[in-house]
C-alpha cells in the first residue's frame, strides 16, 4: 500500500475503488462526508486523497494516490470534501459518498474496519453488508414475486455457487436491491443473459477488492 495506514488510506481508497465499480465509471462529480476519525485525523493520514484516488479507479499500493488532487482535475472530476455526522453508531472511520456520472447516481455509505478491510452498509439508503472479498452482482429491480428463484435457477445453470443473498427494499412490492456474493468469476454471458430480465433496473457487477 502507499500511504501511513492501512485503515485509513488503504481502506479508504477501497472505499472510493468500489463506490467508482458501482457507479459505472469514473463520476463527473463527487460528494464526500468523512465521518468521526476519519475526518478529524483524514487529511494527515491522507485519507481524502485516499478517496480521490479510489474514485479515480486507482488501487491502495498506486503511488499516484498522493497526488490524486491533480489528477482528478485533469480528468474531469469535480468533487468536495466536507464532515458528515452518521450518528454514534456509525464506525468512526466511515464515509458517505454522493456520486454522479452523466445520467447515473448513486450514494453509499461504507466504513474502514482496520487492515485496510472495509464493510460498504447502504447503497442508495438500502442496507447492505459489502466486504469486497467475493465477486458480487448488485441489482436495483422491482419487488417481483419469483425474482430470486429466476436469478438463482440462471446460476446454479452455469454452475456458480453462491455464498451470500441479500434483498433489502423499502415498502412490499416496490424497489429493492440484491446483493449476491459468488465464489468465482461471473461469466459474461450471464451477465448479458440478467440484463434481459425485466425486472432487472440496474445491474452492477462488483470485482473482489484490489489487493484481496
Amino acid at each position: 500500500m502507499v500511504g501511513p495506514s492501512s485503515s485509513h488510506t488503504a481502506g479508504a481508497c477501497r472505499i472510493g475503488w468500489a463506490a467508482r465499480e458501482l457507479l459505472g465509471g469514473t463520476p463527473d462529480h463527487a460528494q464526500i462526508g468523512l465521518h468521526g476519525s476519519f475526518f478529524a485525523t483524514g487529511q494527515g493520514h491522507g485519507t481524502d486523497q485516499a478517496v480521490v484516488a479510489g474514485l479515480l479507479g486507482f488501487p491502495p499500493d498506486d503511488t499516484r494516490l498522493k497526488d490524486s488532487f491533480q489528477f482528478a482535475t485533469s480528468s474531469g472530476l469535480d468533487f468536495e470534501i466536507h464532515e458528515v455526522d452518521l450518528g454514534a453508531e456509525a464506525h468512526p472511520n466511515s464515509v458517505q459518498i454522493h456520486l454522479k456520472r452523466k445520467d447515473t447516481e448513486i450514494t453509499i455509505r461504507a466504513a474502514s474496519i482496520g487492515g485496510g478491510s472495509i464493510r460498504l452498509e447502504q447503497i442508495d439508503r438500502f442496507a447492505v453488508e459489502i466486504c469486497g472479498t467475493l465477486e458480487t452482482l448488485v441489482f436495483w429491480h422491482a419487488d417481483a414475486p419469483g425474482f430470486l428463484a429466476r436469478i438463482t435457477a440462471v446460476l446454479a445453470c452455469a454452475e456458480l455457487n453462491v455464498a451470500s443473498i441479500r434483498t433489502s427494499r423499502y415498502e412490499r412490492g416496490e424497489q429493492a436491491l440484491t446483493v449476491i456474493e459468488i465464489d468465482s468469476t461471473v461469466p459474461p454471458e450471464v451477465i448479458t443473459l440478467f440484463q434481459h430480465a425485466r425486472a432487472i433496473q440496474r445491474l452492477v457487477r462488483l470485482p473482489v477488492l484490489p489487493g484481496f
